[in-house]
């Protein structure tokens, strides 16, 4: 089997859906490779060009049909706080290093990293290590295609 166009979550049609593939965050950061559905098929995803693929995205095989891409639980840093200016400094500091993040209307989410979670915890804010799917912002001037 094989993949050659990406199709954005919102116009996936559920009756096209043949499967899913898990990936994380980096892996969904591809143009060419062997990928493993859940059910276990294998298929070349061979795109014209690298793709950042979202969770909810779909991936159409040549033949028809679409595997629908999910997004991995990864390990986490979760951070939060009570103090919305701590937080917001943090989001400062973490964006001025360019680490994808994920942003939520409670928390800040990035992967595991000792470094990072140590400057975090002496800007005062609360950090927990967590798992769950990864989903970082895209940067200002990622074309949609």
């Amino acid at each position: 089997m094989k993949a050659t166009t990406h199709i954005p979550a919102a116009l996936v049609n559920p009756a096209d859906v043949k499967d899913r593939v898990l990936l994380d965050h980096h892996e969904r950061h591809r143009r060419r490779f062997m990928l493993t559905t859940v059910s276990g098929a294998e298929f070349l995803l061979d795109l014209e060009a690298t793709v950042a693929l979202r969770h909810g995205d779909g991936l159409r095989l040549e033949g028809g049909g679409v595997i629908v891409v999910e997004a991995a639980p990864e390990q986490l840093l979760e951070i939060t706080s009570p103090n919305p200016v701590r937080l917001l400094k943090a989001a400062w500091h973490i964006g001025n290093r360019h680490t994808p993040s994920e942003l939520t209307k409670d928390a800040i989410y990035l992967a595991a990293d000792h470094v990072l979670e140590q400057m975090l915890r002496g800007l005062g804010v609360e950090v927990k290590t967590i798992t769950r799917p990864f989903d970082p912002e895209r940067g200002a001037y990622h074309s949609h295609g």
